[in-house]
């Protein structure tokens, strides 16, 4: 399935949540220090994966499986 981040295209298998295709794509957001941060503990704990997924941030992108067409901005 085909998915958008920041934009640009990322097929990823089918049950993947968007923090893996996040991390397979090389994307990452940044902390407030202009850091790139990245997933942590991949519970949804941390919040290190937080990024916008079809419009609504800080969703914690290791607990959202990935839809086809759908939109992730990290930044």
């Amino acid at each position: 399935m085909t998915l958008f981040i920041n934009g640009q295209p990322v097929e990823i298998a089918e049950g993947t949540t968007v923090a893996a295709a996040l991390m397979q794509a090389g994307a990452t957001r940044l902390s407030v220090d202009g850091e790139p941060r990245a997933p942590v503990c991949g519970m949804g704990v941390c919040f290190e994966c937080a990024a916008r997924v079809d419009g609504v941030w800080t969703l914690r992108t290791c607990l959202v499986r990935c839809a086809e067409g759908m939109e992730v901005e990290t930044r």
